[in-house]
């Protein structure tokens, strides 16, 4: 099923909710033109690792921590997630053999193409080819 207006953010893109780098500006302004906001289902673990590194790196506070983590897990609740289903890890496969990948920025991959999403969000310039090349429409943040 294909829901209209719909955004696939990678991990990368959908932290820039939450944390002040390159690229936040834009993040609010997809999210809000998104009738559906889809995520891998490794999105969550990448997410609280990013905080939790940047907690470990005095970036931010404990609390801070606790409140974005909160914030999160409040957002995700109006999310697609894309389970790593056979067509998920087929679409990753064929992504990492034509691609040069990560295993997890192919499995972003092969959730956007699965949820059939309309616009994918990125960080990654690798990424941001290979989505291309899968046939999705990709933005950079």
């Amino acid at each position: 099923m294909r829901v209209c207006n719909a955004r696939f953010l990678r991990y990368s893109a959908f932290v820039k909710r939450y944390v002040s780098e390159a690229g936040t500006d834009a993040v609010p302004e997809w999210c809000d033109r998104a009738s559906e906001i889809g995520l891998s289902g490794i999105a969550l673990p990448e997410i609280i690792s990013a905080f939790c590194r940047l907690r470990r790196e005095a970036k931010i506070s404990e609390t801070q921590y606790r409140q974005l983590k909160s914030l999160l897990l409040a957002d995700i609740e109006d999310t697609a997630i894309c389970d790593l289903t056979p067509a998920v890890l087929t679409r990753t496969v064929a992504s990492l053999e034509t691609n040069v990948l990560r295993g997890m920025d192919a499995i972003h991959i092969g959730s956007a193409v699965a949820l059939h999403t309309d616009v994918f969000v990125t960080a990654d310039a690798r990424q941001h080819e290979a989505a291309a090349r899968a046939g999705l429409r990709v933005e950079m943040v």
